[in-house]
């Protein structure tokens, strides 16, 4: 693909993932009514089936659809830094792309535990959210709770454009601040994450629209 071709999709693929991050804060945090934390299994088990669809459609978006635009903005990331640290690029190019695994691995085992889970319920609904924990546990440790190695990704690239001055200062810094925030979340602790997903759409945003502008790349 034609680098500066490569470099406007990569930037509107990053557009996307900010707009998906929004979305799933809108949904998962304002719209989608929880049981409360003293809920039985069967109200837990009837807020996941009455929700199926729903929840099925979010993590179809906010992680096997993210991971597939991630995909090509890693690229398109590695396409543009390569020249100027190659050995650096390729070991941040690497940590993306685990990164991708992770994120698209976590939508499929937790839309497949849902449907399995639903399933379950119609004969014993304590097994079945005794299951959903145990699937909740492995999808988050891969990619919903634990950013690790997104924020690795963000935070070797930004180092990268920070030593050769290739985007904003302003830019660079937020993806530092990003980063470490990511790697921060090895602590289970909320506010890392938090921290982690809002800057990110600020930064998924601003880099989308900083590679769209530029389009060019060095040879």
């Amino acid at each position: 693909m034609e680098s500066k071709k490569l470099q406007r999709i990569g930037g509107i693929c990053a557009i996307f993932e900010g707009v998906i991050y929004i979305v799933a804060f809108i949904m998962y945090g304002g719209i989608l009514v929880y049981p409360n934390t003293d809920a039985n299994a069967i109200e837990k088990l009837n807020f996941l089936s009455g929700n199926y669809l729903i929840l099925s459609l979010l993590n179809l978006m906010s992680y096997i659809l993210f991971g597939i635009l991630l995909t090509i903005l890693v690229l398109a990331v590695h396409q543009r830094l390569k020249k100027y640290m190659p050995n650096f690029s390729k070991l941040t190019f690497v940590f993306g792309v685990i990164w991708v695994g992770f994120v698209i691995a976590s939508g499929m085992i937790t839309n497949i535990g849902l449907n399995s889970v639903i399933e379950i319920g119609k004969e014993s609904p304590e097994n079945a959210m005794q299951i959903w924990s145990s699937i909740n546990i492995v999808a988050e440790g891969l990619g919903g709770g634990n950013e690790i190695v997104g924020g690795i990704w963000v935070l070797f690239l930004s180092s990268i454009a920070w030593k050769k001055q290739l985007f904003s200062k302003s830019l660079t810094f937020l993806g530092l601040l990003v980063g470490i925030a990511g790697v921060l979340t090895v602590y289970p602790l909320d506010i890392f994450t938090e921290i982690f997903g809002i800057s990110q759409i600020i930064w998924f945003l601003w880099i989308g629209i900083f590679m769209i502008r530029t389009s060019r790349i060095e040879s």
